[in-house]
């Protein structure tokens, strides 16, 4: 599999020195909102600093904020010579901002290095000699990129898009388990075209069906010789708040992310989903280490349910989970580095050696009554063979999946994801 060029502007190792007369406390917090034409608005904060003689400021030594291009937005990039805008709070007043101009000469000829756009101190203006301390930076990040040619529940092809040209790669198969499924057998190898495995047997208890419960389904992603190496598969029922038509918070439904492992399928990851107040999709994913007692949050956030969104996997800006350090792919003192040192390490027995770091992997999700094709991006360094993509690939359906699954049971859902007994 050939990957697809993109870089990420990384921006961090932030500080601001702070004239006195701003009458700044030393516990005050400073606000950032970093703004880049065609992209949305992120956000991070810092401690103040408060400039006094003799005393070195402290630098926040991490990532926040950073912007993702493939190749297009990278050549209108260039090509228009947009800049980049920081703008600090204090108190929620505009204390001053700074423009970046995003040069990017040289980015190609210097292979995985990147380029340090700004690397140390500058005026922030408006702000009546106010510092800001900072580095940015320009990296290579290249990335795998799949698309479902229709949608998860009709069981479609996955391509493997780079630039014009689409390889198939995997096909999909949707379908329902149901009790006959779980008191088959107690296991099930993953030679079979099955995904009933005894994952799913001890986490999924017998209870008496009902109209108000979404449950049973199931993906299994294939490979083009018709081998499973990846599935999704509810573990928790989709079900209504009592008293409601709405999957809550505090009762979400679940899935479990699976992969081959020893003749038979292994749990790689847990999706839960739920639907707010406000009408959004509320998700959490989980790691499940092998061997290891408790999961670990790589992702934690919401999506627009009517309008859709991107779900994400981004541990860059400081959302850092024990396994990660917050730093970027690159030292930020330093401002070397590049993305080619992230990777799995194969036969590694340490979960802090996984490196779920940086850009993991996203995917489109369409809303409520939409065509949904998702599309899948993975970082290269996490995909070291075909299992690991299919993972992905499988987590991504599965969060498409959440949209419906998590309808209010007012609505009834689309033919292919109601059972024959429900038509």
């Amino acid at each position: 599999m050939d990957p697809c060029p993109f870089v990420r502007i990384v921006i961090g190792n932030l500080s601001v020195k702070v004239p006195a007369k701003h009458k700044l406390q030393s516990s005050s917090i400073l606000d950032f909102k970093f703004k880049l034409k065609g992209f949305s608005t992120q956000v991070s904060t810092i401690p103040a600093f408060l400039q006094q003689k003799q005393q070195e400021p402290i630098l926040d030594n991490k990532v926040h904020a950073c912007f993702s291009l493939n190749k297009t937005q990278l050549d209108k990039l260039v090509k228009k010579s947009r800049s980049l805008k920081i703008e600090i709070r204090a108190r929620k007043k505009l204390l001053g901002s700074v423009l970046v101009p995003l040069e990017l000469k040289g980015l190609e000829s210097n292979g995985n290095k990147g380029v340090v756009i700004t690397n140390g101190w500058v005026l922030v203006g408006g702000s009546s000699s106010a510092q800001l301390h900072m580095n940015v930076k320009v990296e290579h990040d290249p990335r795998f990129v799949f698309q479902f040619d229709g949608e998860p529940e009709c069981s479609p092809q996955v391509f493997q898009v780079n630039g014009n040209v689409k390889q198939p790669v995997f096909t999909c198969k949707f379908s329902f388990r149901n009790s006959s499924d779980r008191n088959s057998r107690s296991r099930s190898s993953i030679s079979e075209r099955s995904t009933s495995t005894s994952c799913f047997n001890c986490c999924t208890a017998d209870k008496e069906s009902s109209p108000k419960e979404r449950k049973g389904w199931s993906i299994t992603i294939h490979d083009l010789s018709g081998s499973p190496i990846a599935a999704a598969s509810m573990l928790t029922p989709f079900v209504p708040s009592q008293g409601s038509n709405r999957v809550s918070r505090s009762n979400p439904g679940a899935w479990l992310i699976l992969r081959p492992g020893h003749g038979t399928w292994k749990p790689w990851g847990r999706l839960e989903a739920w639907l707010e107040s406000g009408g959004e999709l509320g998700y959490r994913f989980e790691i499940i280490p092998d061997g290891a007692n408790d999961a670990i949050t790589l992702a934690s956030s919401t999506i627009n349910a009517k309008n859709g969104g991107k779900f994400s996997i981004d541990i860059s800006n400081g959302a850092a989970t024990p396994m990660t350090s917050p730093n970027s792919s690159f030292d930020l003192c330093s401002g070397s580095g590049s993305g080619s040192d992230f990777g799995s390490a194969p036969g590694s027995g340490s979960w802090g050696q996984l490196l779920y770091r940086g850009f993991v992997m996203s995917s489109t999700v369409e809303g409520y009554g939409k065509c949904s094709k998702p599309e899948v991006v993975v970082g290269v360094q996490h995909v070291n063979c075909s299992e690991d993509a299919a993972a992905f690939v499988a987590l991504a359906a599965a969060m498409d999946l959440s949209i419906d699954a998590c309808r209010s049971f007012s609505q009834k859902l689309r033919k292919e994801l109601r059972r024959s007994d429900q038509e």
